[in-house]
């Protein structure tokens, strides 16, 4: 009799352990995977750093973009030792004031200095890629510049650019001249840039038949305007990941500021 009482304890003893086990596995938080990395990337015409007040104010842009804490930041139209904004470094004191390395692209001489387009990065910057885009009718000259970013041991080839504003079909002209550019780029690959091309034109279209825009992968439920920044109409400024590549988004959205005639564009990827 008595052996059969312990014989029946010890069980239910066993089984409530099996359930305290269960229980308590249930709660354990999930372990991280170690084959995926989470990557944040801004695209981000700052307009010299003149915002809607017609005020330059580079403290300003460095606030939102340090608000955001992005990883890797694409910028337009960025000036150095240029009349207009006093002669300013412009991309040398963003990435002082973001503490953040930094790459610069000469795509025009203006009033004394250089206008272009630049990169900021929390990563080590490595081999740095500046092309010019020849150019139908537009009398600017554009580019692109990209940079391979050291994520974790990773190589991350992220490039950003600034198309012709007047003419579509110098837009497309462009973009063909950019995907040949980026045809031998080793992955993952992050194109982000102003665009100055809505969803229904050209431009867009043929960057959609390499890449995809993180925007509509996200399903975002608005609409994505990013310009002009007080009354947005548009969407012209984009993230592009290559279709190809074990790149997912995972969240995008529009950063609400009149430091600029831009709004900001921002990104959540995962690498795989």
């Amino acid at each position: 009799m008595i052996s059969r009482r312990t014989s029946f304890i010890s069980g239910l003893l066993a089984l409530l352990g099996t359930l305290v086990f269960v229980v308590s596995a249930a709660r354990l938080p999930a372990l991280p995977n170690p084959g995926r990395q989470t990557l944040r990337v801004m695209t981000y015409n700052i307009h010299v750093g003149v915002g809607m007040d017609k005020k330059l104010d580079l403290q300003r842009i460095a606030q939102v973009i340090n608000d955001q804490h992005p990883d890797l930041v694409g910028l337009q139209e960025v000036d150095r030792g240029v009349k207009r904004t006093e002669g300013r470094d412009e991309i040398a004191e963003l990435a002082k004031l973001t503490s953040m390395n930094y790459a610069f692209a000469h795509n025009l001489d203006y009033q004394g200095g250089q206008y272009g387009v630049a990169i900021l990065s929390r990563f080590a910057i490595g081999t740095i890629d500046h092309r010019k885009y020849e150019n139908k009718r537009e009398a600017e000259r554009r580019g692109m510049i990209g940079v391979e970013a050291n994520l974790g041991g990773k190589t991350i080839n992220f490039v950003t650019t600034h198309l012709d504003y007047q003419y579509e079909d110098g837009r497309v002209f462009e973009t063909e001249q950019l995907l040949k550019f980026l045809f031998a780029k080793k992955p993952p690959l992050i194109v982000v840039g102003d665009f100055n091309d809505e969803p229904t034109g050209n431009a867009y279209k043929l960057m959609l038949t390499r890449f995809e825009d993180a925007w509509i992968r996200t399903h975002a439920k608005s609409e994505g305007l990013s310009y002009p920044a007080d009354q947005p109409v548009k969407r012209i400024d984009y993230v592009f990941t290559r279709q190809q590549d074990r790149i997912r988004a995972k969240k995008a959205w529009i950063v609400e500021t009149l430091a600029s005639d831009h709004l900001p564009l921002v990104v959540d990827l995962e690498i795989r």
